[in-house]
Parts: structure tokens; sequence; C-alpha cells
């Protein structure tokens, strides 16, 4: 069974939606699921360079109070799932689509998963700006891959058209926030449900025919 997930490395109901499916999973362990992680952009027209996260989330939010509410939220989900979110560490809201691009070039290597996990713990909870080169060769070589070759794709343009196309692709099926689930049968579930709900969609996606 394969389960593709669309989702953006600086979401962290993303996060909290991996570690839940995780454990859907772990409840369903006949189900052989493979996962595939397909890229989406909140931010298509983040500067190369990212923003401050601070000036970042009250645009998006309205005000500090408000964001303050909305990452609590997040804080009491991440703990459930055993995600030691520390946003205070965060700077910079980055630019994802380089991101992506590593969680593809792992991918070819059969490493995709060890790449979003070290995304996301590299980001919510070492705070480290997964927009800059070094910060993502540094994970590259973390999980294994080939420095050099990593070094030399993602100092190219290849893939980039890709991942916005990606992203465009997400939005004319239906997608408009993340994380989002898809499973056999075309069956969309959006949000970082339980992992009852997942179960749920688990034991249904085997029933449909191969």
């Amino acid at each position: 069974m394969w389960i593709d997930i669309i989702f953006d490395t600086v979401c962290p109901w993303c996060y909290i939606g991996k570690k839940r499916l995780e454990q859907a999973l772990r409840m369903r362990p006949h189900a052989s699921a493979k996962i595939r992680w397909r890229p989406f952009l909140l931010n298509p027209e983040m500067p190369s360079e990212g923003i401050d996260r601070s000036a970042y989330l009250v645009r998006k939010f309205g005000s500090e109070s408000r964001v303050r509410h909305i990452y609590g939220t997040i804080l009491d989900a991440g703990q459930s799932v055993e995600i030691p979110f520390a946003f205070d560490r965060i700077r910079r809201t980055p630019n994802t689509v380089n991101s992506h691009r590593l969680v593809r070039f792992a991918a070819e290597e059969g490493k995709e998963a060890l790449a979003v996990e070290a995304l996301f713990f590299d980001y919510f909870v070492n705070g480290r700006n997964i927009g800059e080169i070094g910060v993502l060769l540094a994970i590259g070589r973390n999980i294994g891959l080939n420095a050099k070759k990593l070094e030399a794709y993602l100092l190219s343009k290849d893939d980039i058209n890709l991942i916005h196309d990606e992203n465009v692709r997400a939005h004319r099926i239906g997608v408009n926030g993340v994380p989002s689930f898809i499973f056999p049968g075309g069956m969309v579930i959006s949000g970082a449900h339980e992992p009852a709900v997942l179960v749920r969609m688990i034991d249904v996606a085997e029933t449909v025919p191969a």
C-alpha cells in the first residue's frame, strides 16, 4: 500500500501528522505501507533568504497574542507524540524549495524518510535554518548521502521547477492545506488527524483493489 503525504518542511502540523501516521501504522503492522513525500509550498513567494520569523508570524496571524495561542496548541499536540518543539530557537522562516529538493535527492538513495525526519528535527527542535545550503549539506552527510553529489545538485537548478509544479498539482487536486494524506483509491484526508482516524483510512484503503 502506497500512502502519499503532501507536506511542507516548515509545517509543524506536518511533523505531528507524520508521527500520528507512524502510530497508526504500528497499530496495523500487516498493512505494509510505503510512504511517498510530495512537496507543498506554504509560502511559494518566500524570498530565497527567508524572512524574520517573528515578523512572518505576526503578519500571518495578526498579533503576537494570537501567535502565542496558536503555537501553544501546537506545543501541546507535539508533546502528545513526543516532539519537543523549540519554537524559541527558530530565527527565520526559510524558503523551503531546497529542503524539498534534498528530500527528492535522498529518495533516489532510499533515504527519503530519514531526510524528512532530519529536516523536521533540525528546524523545529534545533532551530536551524533549513533554507541554507550548508545546513542541508550537513543533514545530507548525517543521513549518509554523498556530500559532493548533493552539493552539486543543490547548487544547480535541477528540480526547482519540478517542486513548484508539484505544488501547483497539489492545489489542482484540491489540496489547500497540509498535511494531506492520499490513500489507495484516491482517498484524500487533510489535517494532522489522530491515529484512530488514520487507522480507519488504512482499513478502508486495504479493501481497494490493487
